[in-house]
């Protein structure tokens, strides 16, 4: 009884060190996207460099990097199929994304 108590507490203390949960996404058309943490963190992350990479060619094209952008696994992600499937999305580690520099709100 004491062991499960003990592995509940521990649990709960580690969902609270985690990172906050991304509550919005605003994709601009120069290949940025600026992340609205819960907790008031804003970032903005630049796929530009990451664009040569096979995973990330569908989002060279502005239309499919803006209307595909939103949020699926709790983070940052391009649902390019359109069928809200979070195995065929491409999405960013929440992590790196949080560990990012803290930008100015970007007003939509």
């Amino acid at each position: 009884m004491m062991i499960i108590i003990h592995l509940t507490f521990m649990l709960n203390i580690m969902e609270k060190n985690m990172f906050p949960k991304i509550v919005q996404v605003v994709p601009t058309k120069n290949h940025t996207v600026y992340v609205y943490f819960e907790d008031g963190e804003i970032v903005c992350y630049d796929v530009g460099p990451m664009l040569d990479r096979p995973v990330f060619s569908a989002l060279k094209n502005e239309e499919i990097f803006v209307n595909s952008c939103t949020i699926l696994n709790d983070t940052l992600a391009w649902d390019i199929n359109g069928n809200r499937n979070p195995a065929e999305c491409i999405d960013i580690d929440p992590d790196t994304l949080y560990e990012l520099d803290a930008a100015a709100e970007c007003i939509a």
